[in-house]
């Protein structure tokens, strides 16, 4: 059957694109991501944040949709507070 695929169909088949809107309704709502940000970075993403000293490595907690819901120091506590907010981090590469 694959030798009938053409190389976009067999692409599709093994690396399928998720649309932000298929990624909003991933997991209904339950699922988040952690991600290390630079301070540098943050007021873009945490507009209410204070100022934060340049060069220090952050953890920010995301829905799966990519919103930002918290900003924390250790990637421990990100987890934990998905957790505490019954979501279920799970690994990005």
């Amino acid at each position: 059957m694959a030798g009938n695929m053409t190389n976009k169909q067999i692409e599709q088949t093994t690396n399928p694109i998720i649309t932000q809107d298929a990624l909003a309704h991933l997991g209904d709502g339950r699922l988040a991501y952690v991600r290390a940000i630079r301070s540098e970075d943050v007021a873009g993403m945490f507009p209410q944040a204070p100022e934060i000293a340049p060069g220090v490595t952050l953890f920010a907690l995301h829905a799966a949709d990519g919103t930002p819901i918290m900003l924390t120091d250790t990637r421990e506590s990100a987890i934990a507070s998905a957790w505490s907010n019954e979501l279920e981090a799970v690994s990005v590469h």
